[in-house]
């Protein structure tokens, strides 16, 4: 069972199960959601990530391995010396 931060009508945000970083999914199944809910769930998804880390972070949300259900991660920001 994964951690769970937020949940709403239109979405939910967790840790996802393969990377343990903070996600949000939409509950629509359908990859392309109205702009105004995407940027809704982006800053649902932000609150989160920048409480639970990483701290510092990027918003992921190129479909990979479920293509048909937007979600979206926020993921590390790696840098180099």
């Amino acid at each position: 069972m994964t951690t769970w931060w937020f949940e709403d009508s239109v979405c939910w945000v967790a840790e996802c199960e393969s990377c343990s970083l903070p996600m949000v999914v939409w509950k629509q199944h359908d990859p392309s959601p109205p702009p105004d809910l995407k940027e809704q769930m982006l800053e649902r998804l932000r609150a989160v990530a920048d409480v639970q880390g990483p701290s510092n972070y990027w918003i992921d949300d190129t479909l990979r391995t479920i293509p048909d259900h937007y979600h979206a991660h926020a993921r590390r920001r790696w840098t180099f010396r």
